[in-house]
């Protein structure tokens, strides 16, 4: 039995057919009916002429049906294309140009954008629209998703290859979006890994073993139900809140709300007895916190005992803030993962009355830190190195030799990702991460790394967020300049946010100019958007 996605779920299927494994508002679909769904889909894909490689767009916000197709083009051995679903124009047609997408699965509402490019992308051989209640028909070369799944048969089970692509694109933080490639059972071998550890049991020697696991969990009514609050398209939200999970047979539910309701998700906690939710750091930790502390709106208070763990990767998730949801959910693990989409690095694990540093990571037993030489950064020695992430390293950015020659390399016959993140070393072992270099500000001859500035302004008494950027000055070639939002209320100014760092830091890294937003420039997921932050900087975007 090959380690596959299909092949594992499709196992964990027959042995618990009867049990929740999708839920969105009030539609939910036990395993079998996943299994099926997805199978009928699965053979709408081939009907068309895709095939095994054949690339698959999701244009769609979190939904079952997301995830139905995800398990729909695993099945018939194609490779998934998740697309933004901000992006208009040219850069929806960018990314599916890009990723040679033969199909394409999109939410209704956002036909018409689709409607505009569609005749430029000659390659499409199927468009499949999900009705989300608004713009259906906008593109009338698209079949309906229920169309595609009554007008065909669930496509038989057949066997994989444990090579087979899955493929995410990266966010475009640093240039336009590039595509991962991994294959496919490296990747279920290691996320089969983390799991079932959670849950208390040894990790599966192989795919066989992953049914006898999931059966055992149910046995004990253990099994997972998890949130992953932040959006499906990003790594964070899919890997995290939904394959990781499943892959031991849990229950992934949805948010139907398109903007973080952090009201809506204590709801479902209580309502499905969450025990995992996947979030985005502070940016989705405080407004949690903070409904915790308002309450339901009709009165009383959320029932969170059934959370277990929280798990964040992406940003920064600052101890001040982890421990602020410890105190109001004393029972739960806080699993802070150090990683991108081209590699896991590191985890901080949280709780109750465990003090962990911002930023300090134990670094997997593959990661390695080494100084621009090549030559690895020795403990305690305060080097700055970038990290290497060994073990299930991607094949390579998609149709990009020149970008992956540089990201993947090899050092001491050892292949190692390098996603730009420097950290140092210390005595123990552990990393301390200082922030992805292609961020790092150069002010007098100096080297500040915004995320360390970012902590320090977010612990001055009345700062809500913020980032910080560097904006062109005569005197110091770049001048560290801050962005923040105030908590409700607060009247902090820019003199006291500059004093407060300036307690912390060295006196350079202090940001010579505040600027106050209402919300600071996020992306959907919760990660930084600097490029926003550094026009709202230089005065640039509407202030």
């Amino acid at each position: 039995m090959e380690m596959h996605y299909a092949t594992v779920w499709e196992s964990i299927a027959d042995t618990i057919p009867d049990k929740p494994a999708l839920s969105h508002g009030d539609t939910t679909r036990t395993w079998a009916e996943y299994d099926q769904r997805a199978s009928r889909i699965a053979a709408a894909f081939t009907t068309a002429g895709l095939g095994p490689d054949s690339k698959i767009g999701f244009y769609m916000y979190n939904c079952n049906e997301y995830m139905e197709a995800h398990f729909a083009a695993f099945k018939m051995r194609g490779v998934v294309v998740n697309i933004n679903y901000r992006y208009l124009g040219d850069e929806l047609w960018y990314l599916l140009d890009n990723s040679d997408a033969e199909a394409l699965v999109f939410h209704s509402s956002l036909g018409e954008r689709v409607s505009q490019i569609v005749d430029r992308l000659p390659n499409l051989k199927l468009l499949i629209e999900v009705d989300d209640g608004v713009g259906a028909g906008a593109v009338p070369e698209a079949v309906s998703w229920h169309d595609a799944m009554s007008g065909h048969d669930p496509m038989p089970r057949i066997a994989r290859a444990e090579d087979d692509i899955y493929m995410l694109y990266t966010g475009g933080t640093t240039g336009m979006p590039k595509g991962v490639m991994y294959a496919i059972g490296g990747m279920v071998a290691s996320f089969s890994q983390s799991g079932f550890p959670m849950l208390g049991l040894e990790a599966p020697p192989d795919a066989a073993a992953i049914s006898g696991l999931v059966r055992q969990v149910a046995d004990q009514g253990a099994l997972m139900v998890s949130i992953p609050c932040a959006p499906l398209m990003h790594g964070t939200g899919l890997w995290l809140g939904a394959l990781i999970p499943m892959l031991a047979g849990a229950h992934v539910v949805t948010l139907t709300d398109r903007s973080l309701n952090a009201h809506e998700i204590l709801e479902l906690v209580e309502r499905h007895r969450v025990s995992s939710i996947t979030i985005v750091g502070d940016a989705f930790a405080k407004p949690i916190i903070a409904a915790i502390d308002e309450g339901k709106p009709g009165g009383g208070h959320y029932d969170t005992s059934s959370i277990r763990f929280m798990s964040s990767s992406g940003v920064m998730w600052t101890n001040e803030v982890k421990h602020e949801l410890l105190d109001r959910i004393e029972q739960a693990i806080l699993i802070d993962a150090m990683g991108s989409t081209e590699g896991s690095m590191g985890t901080q694990v949280t709780v109750r009355g465990l003090d962990t540093p911002t930023g300090r990571f134990e670094q997997a037993p593959t990661t390695k830190v080494f100084t621009d030489d090549d030559r690895e950064v020795e403990p305690g020695s305060d080097e700055i190195g970038l990290i290497a992430a060994g073990g299930n390293v991607p094949l390579g950015y998609y149709k990009d030799p020149e970008k992956s020659a540089a990201t993947f390399r090899v050092i001491d016959g050892v292949r190692y990702s390098f996603p730009g993140d420097r950290a140092k070393v210390a005595a123990d072992g552990s990393l301390i991460l200082l922030g992805r270099g292609s961020q790092v500000i150069n002010t007098g001859g100096e080297k500040v790394f915004p995320e360390e500035v970012e902590e320090a302004v977010k612990r001055v008494p009345g700062v809500k967020d913020c980032l910080v950027v560097g904006i062109p000055d005569e005197k110091f070639g770049r001048a560290v300049t801050a962005v923040a939002s105030r908590e409700k209320g607060a009247e902090v100014d820019e003199v006291a946010v500059i004093k407060g760092v300036k307690t912390e830091l060295a006196g350079f890294k202090a940001p010579r100019s505040v600027v106050f937003v209402d919300e600071v420039p996020r992306a959907s997921n919760g990660k930084a958007d600097y490029r926003a932050a550094t026009e709202i900087a230089t005065g640039k975007a509407q202030r």
